[in-house]
């Protein structure tokens, strides 16, 4: 192989390396390590929405395993992981939101109250993508 190509090889095989070991903490695609979906912070909503309808018309419930994302399609189901303490929940994406852009995810108050983090009201999470409701 002459040297010129050789080089092009080398080069090629550098950009798909790096391709693949890109990361943003999002990772849209559902594919990264161990299905990863998105890490960052939660927090939680309750009582001052309770009854009220969601962006997907349902009513919300604080009392239900449901949450609010910006993207996500609603009736996604998604494990949530507090990765303070290994604890871990399935939640229903059935609202848009959080609105401060630092947040991930906008958790229930039983969701909350499962991952243990009801006193802080803040958590460091990470999102899995397990399906899609019934």
């Amino acid at each position: 192989m002459a040297r010129r190509e050789r080089w092009l090889c080398l080069v090629v095989g550098a950009l798909v390396a790096l391709t693949g070991c890109a990361s943003s903490g999002s990772n849209p695609s559902g594919s990264g390590p161990a299905g990863v979906y998105e890490t960052g912070i939660a927090s939680w909503y309750g009582e001052a929405y309770h009854g009220r309808p969601t962006a997907s018309g349902e009513i919300f419930n604080m009392y239900q395993l449901t949450a609010a994302h910006r993207r996500l399609p609603f009736g996604t189901m998604v494990e949530v992981e507090h990765l303070g303490n290994g604890r871990r929940v399935r939640v229903r994406i059935n609202d848009r939101g959080p609105t401060p852009p630092d947040r991930i995810i906008d958790l229930s108050k039983a969701a909350a109250g499962e991952l243990g983090m009801l006193a802080a009201g803040l958590a460091e999470v990470a999102l899995r993508v397990v399906g899609t409701s019934p």
